[in-house]
């Protein structure tokens, strides 16, 4: 039977290095505000299109939102793959070594398992590595 490592995110560092530079709701109204205070009394802007900016930013906020609260529980979801396969048998790597999974660390922030051979221990192999379930 294949394992895969279903619904492991990318990586740890990578889902936090594209919410650096994020702006929230209160620096948006800030601009809104701005926005209203220096335009052109002439040509007053439609207040329908700061009701539908408004909208579009929460919705915007809300799927930021529930795009995190997805990442963690993928990241539940990998380690709990990971705890079921503790002492059983598995394919695994690029030699397709056979073993027994003896040990798993949480320290990369991903599941990382210790899979014993007969012959000696394959340390720090990902769970996307198991090939196989015996």
């Amino acid at each position: 039977m294949s394992v895969d490592a279903i619904g492991l995110p990318a990586s740890v560092t990578d889902s936090k290095a594209s919410t650096t530079s994020t702006i929230n709701q209160q620096d948006f109204l800030k601009i809104l505000l701005t926005q209203l205070q220096f335009q052109d009394p002439l040509k007053p802007v439609d207040n329908e299109q700061f009701v539908a900016q408004l909208a579009q930013f929460s919705a915007l906020e809300v799927s930021q939102e529930q795009s995190q609260k997805l990442d963690s529980l993928l990241t539940i979801q990998g380690a709990d793959q990971a705890v079921a396969l503790m002492g059983k048998t598995v394919q695994a790597g690029s030699a397709n070594s056979v073993g027994t999974v003896t040990a798993i660390s949480f320290s990369s922030g991903e599941p990382r398992l210790t899979v014993t051979t007969a012959s000696s221990s394959v340390v720090d192999v990902k769970l996307s590595d198991i090939t196989l379930l015996q």
